[in-house]
C-alpha cells in the first residue's frame, strides 16, 4: 500500500448500539434544490401512527452515490439469491397515501 492510499483512509466507528440497527419498513424520500431528506419510518399494523426512526440529510451528489450503491448492492444479491419481487404496481398503487407538504416522497 502507497502512502497516498494510507492518507486517504477513514477509520469508521460503529458502536455497539448503532450496530444493532433499527428497523423501517418504509422509506419516505423528498428533495429541495440543495439536498435529499430520507425518512426511514416504522409502521405497525392496527396503529394509526407511524414514528419516523431515523432521518438521513443528503447532498444532491451524495444521494446519487447512494443510489449507484444501491443499485450495484441489489444486483450482486440478485445473482446470489435471484430475483427481488415486488409486489403489485407500485407506482400506480401506492400503498400509503402521503403528503409532507413538499415535492412528493417516494419510497
Amino acid at each position: 500500500m502507497n502512502d497516498n492510499s494510507k492518507n486517504n483512509q477513514v477509520n469508521i466507528e460503529l458502536t455497539e448500539e448503532t450496530g444493532q440497527g433499527t428497523y423501517a419498513n418504509l422509506a419516505v424520500i423528498t428533495h429541495s434544490t440543495s439536498e435529499f431528506i430520507l425518512d426511514f419510518v416504522r409502521i405497525m399494523p392496527g396503529l394509526p401512527k407511524a414514528k419516523v426512526q431515523s432521518r438521513i440529510i443528503l447532498t444532491p451528489e451524495h444521494a446519487k452515490r447512494l443510489l449507484m450503491a444501491l443499485q450495484d448492492n441489489v444486483a450482486k444479491y440478485e445473482t446470489m439469491n435471484g430475483t427481488i419481487k415486488i409486489s403489485g404496481n407500485f407506482k400506480e398503487n401506492p400503498p400509503i397515501p402521503m403528503n409532507f407538504g413538499g415535492p412528493a416522497g417516494e419510497a
